[in-house]
Formats: C-alpha cells, sequence, structure tokens
C-alpha cells in the first residue's frame, strides 16, 4: 500500500464484492490514481474479498467491512468517519453500499444514475450521479472516475500473489506430474449461466487426445458449495482424469496465471484470468458479453443465444441457451484462441 500525501484529496471507493465486480473496478481505481497521485485512496470491501487488493500499488488502506456481527459494521462505520473523506465513490449501487458512503461522512457521494443501479433507492445517498454511455461494466466503473476529470487511458488491472500462494499451487501440481495444464470453471454464482458440468468433462476427454495438447492436463477450479459440480466433471472425463482443485483467492490467481488458458462461464474466475493475461474462452447464454464478456479484445465468446434470451434471471439450472452450446464449439474457439486452428 503506499502513503498518502498531506493535503492531497481523500477518496473511498466503495466496491464491497463480488470477485468479478472487484477485477472489473480495478481499471477505474488505477486512472483515478494516476489523475490523483498523491491522494489518499481507500477501498472498502467485504472480508472474503481482501486478499484480492492485497499489494495493490493504487491503494492506501483497505478498509474490512465484517458483516457477520452488529459490532463489526459499527466498527467499519467509525473508522470511516475518523479517515474525513473528501468523496466517496460507490461502485456497487447497492443500499448497503451507497449508505455506507453516505455514513463514512464524505460530503461528496458519488455513484450510478437510476437507470444502472441494482437497487434504484441507492441513489438517494449520492450528492452526485453518473449517467454513462459505456456498455461494458470495465468501462462503466471507469465512467464515474471520468466525472472527476480523469481519462480512461489504457485499462490496468492490478493484482498480485504471494509466494506461499504459488507454492501451494505447485505443491498440489507437481505430484501430478503437471507441468502444462489447462483451467474449467464450472460454477459461476448462479446456475442459469453455466455450461452443463457433463460438457467440461467431455470437453476434456477431447482436448488432451488432439496433438496439440499432448501432454497437457486439465484443472477443475470449484469454489464453496461447488465440489459435486466438480466431481461430475471429472466422471465424464474419464482418463486421464482432470485435476480438481479448490483454490483459496491467492492460490486461484496463482493457478490462473500459470495456465495456459481458461474456459468457463460468466464468472468471476473468468474476469479473474482475463485481467492476468490468461487466454480465456467464455461460455454465455444468458448474460449479455457485450457488458460482461471478457474484457480484453483477443479471447473469444461463445455464445447461441439470441438477443430475446438475454436476462440476468437467477435460476438454478442451465439455461437453454448455455445447453445449446456444443463441446466442437468450444474445442474450435480454444484452437482459434491459441492460434493452432488450421
Amino acid at each position: 500500500m503506499r502513503e498518502g500525501a498531506m493535503g492531497e484529496e481523500r477518496f473511498l471507493v466503495v466496491r464491497l464484492g463480488s470477485l468479478g465486480d472487484i477485477v472489473h473496478t480495478l481499471p477505474a481505481v488505477h486512472a483515478l490514481r494516476s489523475k490523483f497521485p498523491g491522494a489518499q485512496i481507500d477501498w472498502l470491501v467485504e472480508k472474503k474479498w481482501r486478499a484480492l487488493l492485497a499489494g495493490n500499488p493504487d491503494v492506501n488502506e483497505v478498509i474490512v467491512l465484517d458483516r457477520s456481527t452488529w459490532g463489526g459494521v459499527s466498527l467499519c462505520v467509525r473508522e470511516l468517519r475518523r479517515r474525513k473523506y473528501d468523496c466517496a465513490i460507490d461502485f456497487q449501487g447497492l443500499y448497503k453500499s451507497a449508505l455506507l458512503a453516505r455514513l463514512s461522512g464524505a460530503p461528496r457521494r458519488i455513484g450510478f444514475g437510476l437507470e444502472f443501479l441494482r437497487e434504484s433507492g441507492a441513489g438517494w445517498f449520492y450528492t452526485e450521479s453518473v449517467w454513462p454511455t459505456a456498455s461494458h461494466v470495465v468501462d462503466l466503473n471507469l465512467s464515474i472516475v471520468q466525472s472527476l476529470g480523469v481519462e480512461k487511458g489504457e485499462a490496468r488491472f492490478p493484482l498480485s500473489t504471494t509466494d506461499k500462494a504459488e507454492r501451494a499451487v505447485r505443491k498440489q501440481l507437481e505430484p501430478q506430474s503437471v507441468k502444462k495444464f489447462f483451467v474449467m470453471s464450472p460454477g459461476g454464482g448462479w446456475m442459469s449461466k453455466c455450461w452443463p458440468a457433463e460438457q467440461y468433462g467431455h470437453l476434456h476427454r477431447l482436448l488432451v487426445r488432439l496433438p496439440t495438447f499432448a501432454g497437457w492436463r486439465g484443472v477443475v477450479n470449484f469454489g464453496p458449495g461447488e465440489r459435486d459440480l466438480a466431481e461430475t466433471v471429472r466422471v465424464a472425463a474419464g482418463e486421464p482424469a482432470p485435476l480438481l482443485l479448490s483454490p483459496d483467492l491467492p492460490q486461484l490467481v496463482a493457478l490462473l496465471r500459470g495456465a495456459e488458458f481458461f474456459v468457463g462461464g460468466d464468472s468471476g474466475p473468468l474476469h479473474l484470468a482475463v485481467a492476468l493475461g490468461t487466454p480465456v474462452v467464455g461460455l454465455y447464454g444468458p448474460t449479455d458479453p457485450a457488458r460482461n464478456g471478457p474484457y480484453s479484445r483477443a479471447d473469444i465468446v461463445v455464445r447461441n443465444a439470441g438477443p430475446e434470451e438475454t436476462t440476468y434471471k437467477r435460476d438454478n439450472a442451465p439455461a437453454p441457451s448455455m445447453r445449446a452450446i456444443t463441446v466442437d464449439q468450444v474445442v474450435s474457439a480454444v484452437e482459434r484462441r491459441l492460434g493452432v486452428s488450421e
């Protein structure tokens, strides 16, 4: 973290979670730092995501919100008020995030305009609202700081891991003689935007039999509550079976940074892989890749959904538009992304 300078502006960034949303906010905070190099820029985030901001050169302090107890919330609010921010920027657009910006005591509070808020009442807590014209979430976030005179510039994603995390990943890969590997992530928060787990298994079986990927190994990344999904992939893949890993956040950064490519749906791990520069093939159905797709133009999206199938409705089974994606389509996309297609 960096030292703040006396007499400079004091900014509070409010983006509590989740993984993909925090990743999408990193370029805006980097742009803010570029405009105000001596400012105090603190980031309010939920406890579980703190590690993602460790070592970020654009952030002075990470303020942790522990929502498990009322005492934890009260302590956090007192700390925010003690810091006497000039401006709070709410990138989340929820009641809780907007209220925390208000409770910080910052006289200037900036958030999205009504039609861009996830909860419309959040706008009551802002002193200024921004109506962006961009499509992608990264650019929407950049629009907020552009209202402060910040230039957009090149999007940068400052991310780091630790030697401990690197060693932990190697410790899990080396006993399996894994050298070159790719990552598949069958989860995604809500199942309607997930590709069926069996299809990932079939994908693995086809990829490892191609001459291009001879000797490579698939790694299935899964998070809390996703063990059954990962096991379904493993069973469908047959032999050689993919390796199942459930890394913590620093380990996930290390794992994705070392992968040859990543395949997954609209999820935090996908956006993290994009930010790390790992080649990505994104599988999309109900969510709009123009808004939530891989930010890198080099990455490839596989999607069969029509405009009328674009929805953010959260169902507990893969949407028909996700089931419509074939394994052959994904194999072809992987080959094109890596430049090995005929």
